[in-house]
């Protein structure tokens, strides 16, 4: 079969042969008497095992090692090429991201674009002063999409840097929710910790939404700087992660000043006391619980906790007993008591 004939058939230009035979790929079994290449059945199927090879991403160097080495392995030849398609995916998924980025960031012209890409990139800096002032930069230069800004945020480990990127988080408003909200799914509790510290600084409905739902979430941590930020809302939902919180030593004295300001009226006040008395009396509430319950309840105005104090200053628990003693001699002394 002739070359004219082969490239009709099997789809590879006569151009594409004569390269592949160049490289040693595929060369004619015989010639005609004019001179003309003439192709085998052997031939015609090691063309379509090129092309088969070449449908996989391989190049044509590893195509000739492949189909003439007899210690060849296909599974090694399979596994480099699904890495290089992951680092090519990967590759590609990156600067997909950075264009919808520089697209959503609104450019009016090349100077724009690239005043986003700087920031973008500054963003990514090994240097914490550089992605600090890239944070603190976003709202006055080119602006800065807020699904980058929630990235970096979920990603920062320093601590000056994560303030930054909240305070950028917080100035570009409820449209920070969302992307944010995805890193408390995150498997790494330090990711869901930062997105949920960075939701408690965003205004707006939809922020507080998204810190209503991470009131039930599995990771204590994220359940507590929720109840935090809504307590200070004045929320009621988060009484109970408060109360718990306290059990838990958890950043207990901020959650008792939270439900100090939740205190506000009777009613509530009284609930609160009945909750913190609840769990002091829980057979399984160790000591240092019930130490922190009970300096808890000294926020707590009304007769509810009052009471609850004068019963704990006859405790068995003499630490306990004594705290509850020293409160109530302070809200004796207290004016208008």
């Amino acid at each position: 079969m002739l070359i004219g004939e082969v490239a009709r058939r099997s789809g590879v230009s006569a151009r594409m042969l004569r390269h592949y035979e160049s490289l040693g790929l595929v060369r004619p079994s015989g010639r005609t008497g004019s001179g003309y290449r003439a192709y085998a059945p052997e031939d015609i199927r090691r063309i379509f095992h090129i092309e088969s090879l070449r449908s996989l991403g391989l190049p044509l160097r590893e195509i000739g090692r492949a189909l003439d080495e007899p210690g060849f392995e296909p599974s090694a030849l399979v596994g480099d090429l699904i890495r290089q398609t992951r680092e090519r995916i990967a590759a590609e998924t990156e600067l997909l991201t950075r264009l919808r980025r520089i697209d959503a960031a609104g450019p009016s012209g090349w100077e724009d674009v690239l005043q986003v890409v700087a920031l973008l990139q500054a963003l990514q800096s090994k240097s914490a002063g550089t992605r600090q002032r890239a944070a603190l930069s976003s709202a006055d230069e080119a602006p800065v999409p807020v699904e980058a800004l929630a990235e970096a945020a979920l990603r920062e480990t320093d601590a000056n840097v994560a303030g930054a990127l909240r305070w950028a988080l917080a100035r570009a408003g409820d449209g920070a929710a969302k992307p944010l909200a995805e890193g408390l799914g995150s498997p790494v509790a330090a990711v869901r910790v930062r997105a949920v510290r960075s939701l408690a600084e965003i205004p707006g409905e939809e922020a507080a939404a998204r810190l209503r739902e991470a009131l039930a979430h599995p990771d204590r941590a994220v359940r507590g700087y929720a109840a935090l930020a809504l307590g200070a809302q004045g929320e009621a939902a988060s009484v109970p992660p408060l109360v718990e919180m306290i059990v838990d030593g958890m950043n207990d004295t901020d959650a008792a000043d939270a439900l100090s300001v939740l205190a506000g009226d009777a009613a509530t006040a009284d609930r609160i006391a009945g909750m913190l008395v609840d769990r002091l009396a829980l057979d399984g509430t160790e000591a240092p619980a019930r130490g922190r319950l009970t300096q808890a309840l000294a926020g707590i105005p009304g007769t509810r906790a009052s009471h609850a104090l004068a019963e704990l200053a006859q405790d068995r628990d003499r630490a306990v007993a004594l705290t509850a003693t020293y409160l109530l001699r302070l809200r004796d002394d207290a004016p208008g008591t």
